[in-house]
């Protein structure tokens, strides 16, 4: 074998050794992506998007103190809005109440409720009917709904958004789920959300944005 075929076959070596390591590559981080997609994908809420930053929210809780949605900042914040006069809001509850048990094993999660009753007595009596003394949330109320409107848009019930650790509004669900199942894919997405991997994956009235969502089963 002469030096020109020697040299030859090296560099074929070289460029191939070159393609199967960018392959390999590529292949994991795809694999990665999908990972970090899957429970957004499967959860298949009516929006997801990474541009939106949630308002500042102050509203006062059960027992009358204070609270800033932004003294939640560093978790993942599940908020989900609802009214007694919304029956769906009163069928799901004690599916919410089921999650945020669940939750309490993950400290880096946190599960927020916002009624728009017209006082925190009212509030309180109405989720005491539902789940008794045990509440295992905390509920916020805007007696006067001009936080959860002018703010945040809300006006039919229920209504769930997904708050990334930097503020950054991940998902919204409109209307009830059954969150005692969703429980895992939800502890999924919380932890994608707040990782080093980002997902890109958008959704506009529950239909996904390009093809990342594709091979993905759909809850709701």
């Amino acid at each position: 074998m002469n030096s020109g075929t020697s040299l030859f076959l090296q560099l074929a070596f070289i460029v191939l050794s070159a393609l199967g390591v960018y392959s390999f590559v590529t292949s994991a981080k795809e694999g990665e992506q999908r990972r970090v997609c899957s429970a957004v994908c499967s959860i298949s809420p009516d929006y997801a998007g990474r541009n939106r930053l949630v308002p500042e929210l102050e509203l006062s809780d059960l027992d009358g103190r204070k609270v800033k949605l932004s003294d939640y900042r560093g978790k993942f914040v599940i908020m989900n809005f609802w009214t007694k006069t919304c029956s769906p809001c009163l069928e799901e509850m004690p599916s919410v109440s089921e999650l945020a048990e669940i939750l309490k094993k993950y400290p880096n999660i946190e599960l927020i409720t916002v009624s728009t009753d017209e006082s925190l007595a009212d509030a309180r009596g109405t989720l005491t009917s539902i789940l008794g003394q045990n509440i295992p949330f905390t509920t916020l109320v805007d007696t006067k709904q001009e936080e959860v409107r002018n703010k945040f848009g809300t006006r039919l019930f229920p209504e769930t958004w997904f708050i990334d650790p930097q503020g950054v509004i991940r998902a919204r669900i409109d209307g009830p789920r059954d969150w005692t199942s969703l429980a895992p894919l939800v502890i999924e997405f919380a932890d994608s959300a707040s990782g080093p991997l980002t997902c890109d994956v958008e959704f506009d009235k529950r239909v996904p944005k390009g093809s990342q969502c594709d091979d993905f089963p759909t809850a709701g």
